[in-house]
């Protein structure tokens, strides 16, 4: 099986401090139907290792049904490429509105935690075979800003605000395969980026954007995890939060890191726009050097092709997600 459904009914806990579902829970989403897509192809346990570009069109209610579809669009030799769109509307209306779509990468296990050959896909509609040369061409874009990220420092020399989370990894956020699962790591990324973005508007802020987040490390019940979230650069309207996730086991003193990503973060006005933001002004080199790497990252994906909507081809050339078997 390619494709994957998941239907939900937003409730009131589903809400974040600002009103509509917040970014971590939506991520959580996510994660959860594009793993139940790699693991029905796979056959396998599969783990998160990369999400990119998940753009947030509109915010979603309490209330809202939320659709979301997860279709395979290329495999690699052990991972699987999972094109994930969400889709939201008032269960009244009878046409639901895209919300967002993102790319998630996921590495099929072993018994022992080894990565594993997964099965080749072949694309055989218009639409699969659309995608499957768009996921392709962003292998190139991935691959230059995972450098373009590693490449950087974040020490003491930096004079940008932040904010850092602090905690145990509780039996609560383990997956069936013992592990934090991407989603709940992703939930953490989103709320560090809240603080710190909170604390330079000086109001609630929501996530507008996530730009690629790479995974390392599985993070462990009882590991120590702290999720620090800086301030890179601010545009007229939004602030770039670079979010790094690092674990420490209990043999250990030394973090490491278990995961990086950018969450771009708004201030809404009482008309539900973004409203302009006090600027940031880079101090010293480190901070000049990440506000330039912020602006890199602006135009490597702006090289992304955008993948091609399901209504954009012939119906009788695509599988239509209403012929997919729904997962409850």
């Amino acid at each position: 099986m390619t494709s994957s459904i998941h239907r939900l009914l937003v409730k009131p806990d589903d809400a974040g401090i600002a009103g509509p579902v917040d970014g971590g829970r939506l991520l959580e989403w996510i994660d959860k139907v594009g793993y139940a897509a790699a693991a029905q192809w796979s056959g396998r346990y599969c783990v998160t290792a990369y999400v990119g570009n998940i753009h947030l069109d509109r915010p979603i209610a309490v209330g809202e049904l939320v659709e979301l579809h997860a279709n395979l669009v290329h495999t690699g030799r052990t991972s699987m490429h999972i094109l994930v769109t969400v889709y939201s509307t008032d269960p009244t209306r009878a046409k639901p509105i895209q919300t967002t779509q993102c790319l998630m990468i996921f590495v099929a296990m072993d018994d022992h935690r080894h990565a594993v050959e997964v099965p080749q896909w072949v694309p055989t509609t218009i639409l699969e075979q659309q995608r499957s040369r768009q996921a392709r061409e962003r292998i190139s874009v991935r691959r230059r800003i995972e450098e373009a990220m590693s490449a950087q420092r974040y020490t003491s020399a930096g004079t940008a605000p932040d904010a850092t989370l602090r905690f145990l990894a509780a039996p609560s956020d383990i997956n069936w395969g013992g592990r934090v699962h991407g989603g709940r790591t992703m939930g953490w990324i989103d709320e560090a980026a809240y603080v710190c973005g909170a604390g330079w508007a000086g109001q609630h802020v929501i996530t507008s954007y996530f730009g690629g987040i790479r995974f390392y490390r599985p993070i462990a019940i009882g590991h120590v995890v702290e999720v620090t979230a800086r301030l890179i650069h601010t545009g007229p309207r939004s602030m770039h939060m670079s979010v790094h996730v690092t674990s420490t086991d209990t043999f250990s003193d030394q973090p490491t890191l278990a995961a990086h990503g950018l969450a771009v973060v708004v201030a809404l006005a009482e008309d539900g726009k973004a409203r302009p933001i006090r600027p940031w002004e880079p101090v010293s080199g480190e901070d000049r050097a990440l506000d330039e790497h912020a602006r890199q990252l602006i135009e490597f994906r702006a090289e992304a092709t955008p993948f091609t909507l399901a209504g954009a081809v012939p119906p009788d050339a695509e599988p239509s997600y209403l012929r997919v078997p729904v997962l409850s």
